[in-house]
């Protein structure tokens, strides 16, 4: 029997528990009508404290649920094959179904995209800086070559998606066991933030696999100190870094951690194969030193640049906003429950990390893994601004200090718990999916649903500009290059220069437009030049749209 002083608790526990149970299944079939926004309420997290004063695994006599138990014997049996391949291959079946909810390309992935297919068939690369990293334009450039169209830029996002959920596999798996491995990265696809970005052509997803591997090399060079795993940390360091420019903080919260965890001595220890592959990193950061130089001015003034292109208000408000939304806006409900027991582990293990043995290097590893996590959403938060999938490492290594925490809090119901995670977690990722579709993806679709009819009424077989606040889309799907209008100012406009020739100039304003001039600084832009103006009619939430061109 419970004790009378924790009935209260196990109640709260179970009533919150059934809950977000029922919530979720509510979710994945479609009825979510009554929450706002289609977001989940966070019952699980209601519920956690409750179960640990609760504590019904400790007390005596108790017996795990029998049904929890024949599923837990049941899932021993599958072969260790069946349960990654079953995550990855729901994580194809949601990219599938989220591509018909979200069948145009954003601001971020036009940018990529157009850049891709000016390397293609050289169209104009609007939107494009010089701040931003060149390697998903390089793979989308490889699968523009077999289809030009946006289910094939697309189609990397799910390669990149299968990538980093196998990665996590396989990561977690040689730190814990392969079943909770498994859970690991069923948990990661099912979180909030990292399935928003499944369906679309960014790089946070992909660069966030290749740090995962940066991580575990370096616990495997203090575990295994004769291995060669240093020497091939840099490949996939660079490789993240040409991925995306911002993992640049990400590296410098892994090394500050791993100095912090390990020790400076363990690391000098093997000094020679650290001097080696330091040298081979900066070696291959050469390449993007010279180029940064001659359009920045000095070898790190692109990665600074990126950072000024934050949107934020004030230095620190991404670390600010990440406080806000740890751990439930960065991984669900179930998920933000493993997140914290996974903090939990580390800051558990932090007390004991002098210890000798084995014991003591998985101490050390968990401090090292939980003080990364910490690092990176500190350093990111403070060098731009905050979104969910700037700080996936830390959903990851959360994640999985969380699965195995759960596995040992739990002590002889660990099988039957881990077991009731996966159960939540396979309901999850489909309600999951649905939350994204009916709740995150309408609003910009509905926006897009007024800029694209226009960017397509305006492709040329002439050489053509527009300058609109919504240059990245309209430029791929137009086929034109396309500017912002601050862009166009200080190319010279309003002084009657700067614009190309022969190429036709195209201004379009939506009358719910964002970052477009009034009357008079489009008179000022315009300098007296004859022009045609149209307008045409949209069902988008930008309304109307007007189009002014140059004669």
């Amino acid at each position: 029997m419970v004790r009378p002083g924790r009935q209260p608790a196990l109640v709260v526990a179970c009533v919150f528990t059934a809950a977000a149970v029922v919530q979720q299944i509510l979710l994945a079939v479609g009825v979510g009508g009554p929450l706002p926004g289609w977001q989940p309420l966070p019952f699980l997290l209601a519920a956690a404290p409750a179960w640990l004063l609760a504590r019904p695994w400790a007390t005596a006599g108790r017996r795990p649920p029998y049904v929890l138990s024949r599923i837990a014997v049941q899932l021993r049996r599958v072969p260790s094959w069946a349960p990654p391949a079953a995550v990855l291959a729901t994580a194809a079946a949601v990219w599938a179904a989220l591509q018909d909810q979200e069948p145009y390309l954003g601001h971020e992935e036009a940018v990529y995209a157009d850049k891709a297919r000016s390397w293609a068939d050289g169209t104009p690369d609007a939107g494009w800086g010089t701040y931003r990293p060149i390697g998903l334009p390089v793979l989308g450039r490889i699968a523009l070559g077999l289809s030009d169209t946006v289910g094939a830029v697309r189609a990397v996002a799910l390669v990149l998606a299968l990538f980093t959920l196998t990665v996590t596999y396989l990561v977690a798996a040689r730190w814990t066991t392969p079943h909770r491995a498994a859970v690991a990265a069923l948990l990661v696809l099912g979180g909030l933030g990292f399935l928003r970005r499944v369906p679309e052509f960014l790089n946070d997803i992909g660069s966030t696999g290749l740090l995962l591997i940066v991580v575990y090399l370096l616990t495997r060079a203090q575990e295994k100190p004769s291995s060669r795993a240093l020497l091939w940390v840099p490949p996939f360091a660079l490789a993240a870094f040409y991925l995306r420019y911002g993992v640049a903080g990400n590296l410098v919260a892994i090394a500050i951690a791993a100095v912090a965890a390990y020790g400076p001595r363990a690391w000098l220890a093997q000094r020679r194969r650290l001097a080696v592959a330091a040298a081979v990193f900066l070696a291959g950061l050469v390449p993007h030193f010279v180029y940064a130089t001659k359009v920045a001015g000095w070898p790190l003034g692109l990665v600074f640049s990126a950072t000024s292109h934050a949107n934020r208000a004030y230095v620190g408000d991404g670390f600010v906003y990440y406080l806000g939304i740890f751990p439930y806006r960065l991984a669900g409900d179930l998920g933000a429950v493993v997140m914290a027991a996974g903090l939990y582990a580390a800051g558990a293990a932090l007390r004991r990390r002098r210890s000798a043995g084995a014991e003591g290097g998985t101490a050390r590893r968990k401090v090292f893994l939980g003080s990364t996590a910490v690092l990176v959403m500190l350093l990111l938060g403070v060098a731009t601004d905050g979104e969910p999938r700037f700080v996936y490492l830390s959903v990851v290594l959360l994640t999985i200090l969380g699965v195995q925490a759960l596995a040992d809090l739990t002590g002889r119901w660990s099988a039957q718990v881990l077991t009731a995670v996966a159960l939540l977690a396979a309901v999850t990722v489909p309600a999951t999916a649905m939350s994204v579709a009916h709740g995150a993806m309408p609003a910009p679709n509905a926006e897009r649903e007024s800029t694209i009819p226009v960017a397509e009424r305006l492709s040329s077989d002439r050489p053509c500009l527009l300058v609109t606040g919504y240059e990245p889309e309209m430029g791929w799907y137009s086929g034109c290059d396309a500017i912002t209008y601050a862009q166009a100012r200080e190319a010279g406009f309003a002084a009657g220069t700067g614009v190309p020739a022969g190429t036709e100039v195209s201004f379009v304003l939506f009358r719910h437009g964002r970052l477009q001039p009034g009357a008079a600084a489009l008179r000022e832009l315009i300098a007296g030049r004859p022009t045609t103006t149209r307008t045409i009619r949209t069902t988008g939430s930008l309304g109307t749209a007007t189009v002014v061109t140059l004669r």
